[in-house]
């Protein structure tokens, strides 16, 4: 769950804090004020590709930095303080440059692109409208099947059967050239493969080499801050952390005077921890930090090496790799490592035939589940304004030639839809609207939040946040005010976050966000404010009567309010209304006082 959002000198944002809460939050605002650019900081954080263009006009570098609560059953996390029972801290940083560079941390490590995307991609899914349009393509209807269906293990069966049915297609292939064509080959082999040997590359290298690039670049200002930070906190003769063992004395007082001093003082020694943590691991990287300008040049080079191995056989350094492994592979083969041409084919009938009987059992599996899947998703657009929706999961007629296989086995498959009662079946691709996709989106998402409470918690991760970026586009009225509803209903089950235009999605939330913009001496800037209330129904006034609001608009905006609390029901303890008393806990943590070492 996502608990804590910072933003530094992004695009038109200078400096933005948002602390989320459990269940359903919106965020609304005018249109331009700044809302798609928190959609893309956390699409930084999700590992996106970053530009200079993004830095904030006049600023050195830009800083998005997200505070996650995951459950101990998320893999990725390393246990730290808690939230709630049970639960983990994660604290992910993304760094740009303006010019153009990018660093990533994982609880304050230098992280890897690749480290960053798999452990952000367990916890948060971002739906955006750019989703939406990837169901308009055939290609990515399978998978949701699958998924539906829950035939990972079959999938990969097939996917794996596949890998050894084409590998052997192409040693069979190489096996029947003749002298001349195999020497020639065997000579490109050797050079390209030497290359790539003589290199060594590893996983993610250029990654971590253009971190520690950086850091080297800044060796001496590294070190300098360093060791005035170790010192202030530990070492001078006003260091914090002997200051603060007055401080902590004192409140021990207080305590033992007034009980709402105790949270604090028992907080003592989970601080103290913190900072001193904080304050070797001060003085142990200041003495890491090799400020040679050797060690630079040396990192240098090197990168330049990676680059020059990924303009030849990339575009990526792991493409680069692997073409090493395969060229490795053909070169056995070349050379009579792999058998004969009669050994392989063979051993290629073989492995024929073990995929052909995993694909058939798959294809019979899929099939068998498509009714289910079309009779379900039937009943979830229903319930968002689409009530005569037909649905249907369109298989080729007959079993794939060999051309047409592939890691997905022998089928083909296409969503059909008929949105409107009279009208044929048609591709999804021809038949929808943009509000009508939208609708099928979300319908597929409720239906794998579903699978989560249900029996396949493999198709969501528990505890993730789903970001729904315009699931409003193209609806409006009634059809609006049922996915408001429908949202609403996941955001019982997940903590949702979704940017909204619609007065009647947003009268739902539980937890209602406002981004402004306004120009201050000159300057662009974005504030997100959490709402109360009262502000809540200011902004839903806004929201349906424009420019204009009159009492009568404000009354219908409290009519929506309290008709979206009755449907919801009772408050959580994770919804707690604005107004409520919070406890000295949760004053902490709006003040940001939260984990200060690592944010």
């Amino acid at each position: 769950m996502l608990r804590l959002l910072r933003i530094r000198n992004l695009a038109v944002i200078e400096a933005v804090e948002v602390e989320f809460e459990p269940g359903f939050n919106v965020l609304t605002g005018e249109t331009g004020a700044g809302k798609s650019i928190l959609v893309e900081a956390v699409g930084l954080l999700l590992g996106g590709r970053a530009s200079a263009d993004l830095v904030r006009t006049g600023e050195s570098q830009a800083t998005i930095e997200a505070l996650f609560e995951a459950s101990p059953a998320s893999p990725g996390t390393v246990p730290s303080a808690s939230f709630g029972t049970g639960a983990r801290e994660v604290v992910v940083r993304r760094e740009l440059s303006s010019q153009g560079r990018s660093r990533s941390f994982i609880d304050g490590a230098l992280a890897t692109a690749g480290a960053l995307r798999d452990l952000s991609a367990r916890l948060v899914e971002l739906h955006g409208q750019h989703e939406h349009q990837a169901l308009l393509d055939p290609q990515t209807h399978l998978p949701l099947l699958d998924a539906y269906a829950g035939l990972d293990q079959p999938v990969q069966i097939v996917a794996d059967a596949w890998v050894a049915v084409r590998t052997l297609r192409e040693q069979l292939e190489r096996s029947r050239m003749d002298s001349r064509e195999k020497a020639a080959r065997l000579d490109l082999i050797a050079f390209q493969l030497g290359e790539i040997e003589k290199a060594a590359p590893a996983a993610h290298e250029d990654d971590t080499l253009a971190a520690t690039r950086q850091v080297l670049a800044s060796a001496e200002r590294v070190q300098r801050l360093c060791e005035e930070s170790y010192a202030a906190l530990y070492e001078s003769d006003s260091a914090a952390l002997a200051a603060l063992g007055g401080v902590w004395k004192r409140v021990g007082e207080l305590a033992g005077i007034d009980p709402r001093f105790v949270p604090y003082a028992e907080a003592r020694e989970g601080i103290k921890g913190q900072l001193e943590d904080l304050a070797f691991f001060l003085r142990s990287y200041a003495d890491g930090v090799d400020a040679s300008p050797g060690r630079l040049q040396e990192v240098e080079d090197r990168l330049a090496l990676l680059e020059r191995l990924k303009r030849k056989y990339g575009p990526t350094l792991d493409d680069v790799i692997e073409r090493g492994r395969t060229l490795g592979r053909e070169r056995d083969l070349l050379t009579g490592a792999s058998g004969r041409a009669e050994d392989l084919e063979a051993a290629l009938e073989t492995a024929t035939g073990t995929f052909l009987a995993a694909a058939r059992d798959l294809s019979w599996r899929r099939r068998d589940a498509a009714g289910r899947f079309a009779r379900t998703l039937e009943e979830l657009v229903g319930e968002l304004a689409m009530a005569q929706t037909r649905f249907e999961v369109r298989f080729n007629e007959r079993e794939l030639d060999p051309a047409g296989w592939s890691e997905r086995g022998i089928d083909q498959a296409e969503f059909f839809l008929s949105p409107n009662p009279g009208e044929d079946l048609r591709p999804l691709a021809r038949i929808v609207s943009g509000g009508e996709l939208s609708r099928v989106m979300l319908a597929l998402k409720t239906l794998a939040a579903d699978q989560v409470n249900g029996v396949r918690p493999h198709l969501f991760g528990g505890g993730k946040t789903l970001i729904f970026d315009e699931v409003d586009a193209g609806i409006g009225g009634r059809v609006a005010d049922v996915v408001g509803s429908r949202l609403q209903s996941l955001g019982s089950r997940f903590q949702v976050l979704c940017i909204t235009h619609l007065p009647q999605i947003a009268a739902r939330a539980t937890t209602h966000f406002r981004i402004e913009k306004a120009v201050r001496g000159g300057r662009t800037i974005t504030s997100v404010q959490a709402l109360t209330e009262s502000e809540r129904v200011d902004e839903l006034a806004r929201m349906i009567g424009g420019a204009t609001v009159t009492e009568p608009v404000r009354s219908t905006a409290r009519e929506m309010i309290a008709g979206a609390a009755f449907a919801r029901g009772p408050v959580s303890s994770g919804a707690k209304a604005k107004d409520e008393s919070e406890s000295p806990q949760k004053a902490q943590r709006r003040s940001g006082s939260r984990k200060p070492a690592k944010m």
